[in-house]
C-alpha cells in the first residue's frame, strides 16, 4: 500500500514520523509531502505531485492538510481512499477562517500570532498546551521551536470542489484537541461519511497514539481496495 501524508499548519513532514515508521514496519510505502506553506494553491501543487508520483495510493490529511488534500486528490484516479486525521474536511466555498469563525473559539486559538507580514505562528510558550498536551515537555518545546510559519492567505483562501464526495473516508477524532473543537471534528466526519475511530489525544494524535492512526490508514485502505 501507498500512503501520502499531509501535515498541518505550523509543522512539516516529520510530524509523521512516528506513523511513517509503523506503516514501514506493516510493509506499507508513505511518503510525507513538504508543504511551502506561502499558499493554499501552492500546497495543493505541492501535494498533487507527491500524489500522482505515489500512484495507487491512500492520502493521509492532518487539521490544514486534510483541507489541501481534499482538493489536491480531487480528479486524480489512482487514489483510493482518504484519512482525516484531526483535519478540517471542507465544503465548497468555506475556508479554514470562516469554519473556525462559525464554531465556538477554542482555548488554544489565542496561542495563533498574526504577524503585520501575513505570516503567523505559534506562541512558543503556548504551542504544547495548544497542540500537543500529550506528548511529553520536551517534545513539546522541541516542536515549538522547529514549527514553520504559515502564510495567512492559506487560512483565509476558500475551498472549490472537494475529493471527500467521491471516495471512501476514515476521520480520527481527537477528544482532547484544544485547538480543532472536537464536535466539528465529528461534523467533518459525518459530512465525509466517514467511519470514526476516537483517539483520547491532542490534536498531535498523529504523534502521540500513530498506531491508531495507522490502524485507521489501514481500515480505510481495505475500503478502498488497495492492492
Amino acid at each position: 500500500m501507498n500512503v501520502v501524508l499531509v501535515h498541518g499548519a505550523w509543522a512539516d513532514g516529520s510530524s509523521w514520523s512516528g506513523v511513517i515508521e509503523m506503516l514501514q514496519a506493516r510493509g506499507h510505502r508513505a511518503v510525507a509531502v513538504q508543504l511551502p506553506m506561502t499558499s493554499l494553491e501552492a500546497d495543493v501543487d505541492a501535494t498533487r505531485r507527491a500524489i500522482v508520483k505515489a500512484g495507487a495510493s491512500v492520502v493521509v490529511g492532518h487539521s490544514y492538510g486534510g483541507f489541501v488534500m481534499s482538493a489536491a486528490a480531487l480528479g486524480v484516479p489512482t487514489v483510493r481512499a482518504l484519512a482525516f486525521v484531526a483535519a478540517y474536511a471542507p465544503m465548497p466555498g468555506e475556508s479554514i477562517a470562516s469554519i473556525s469563525h462559525a464554531a465556538a473559539e477554542m482555548p488554544g486559538g489565542h496561542a495563533i500570532v498574526y504577524g503585520d507580514d501575513g505570516w503567523t505562528s505559534v506562541d512558543v510558550d503556548r504551542f504544547g498546551v495548544a497542540l500537543g498536551a500529550d506528548l511529553p515537555a520536551s517534545t513539546q518545546r522541541l516542536l515549538a521551536a522547529v514549527q514553520g510559519p504559515t502564510h495567512v492567505s492559506c487560512l483565509i483562501t476558500p475551498a472549490t470542489d472537494v475529493a471527500w464526495e467521491f471516495l471512501p473516508c476514515h476521520y480520527v477524532v481527537s477528544t482532547d484537541d484544544q485547538i480543532l473543537d472536537p464536535a466539528l471534528q465529528y461534523q467533518f466526519a459525518h459530512r465525509t461519511g466517514a467511519r470514526v475511530t476516537e483517539v483520547a489525544g491532542s490534536h498531535l494524535a498523529l504523534l502521540s497514539h500513530p498506531e491508531a492512526v495507522t490502524d485507521a490508514i489501514e481500515a480505510v485502505a481495505a475500503e478502498g481496495r488497495m492492492p
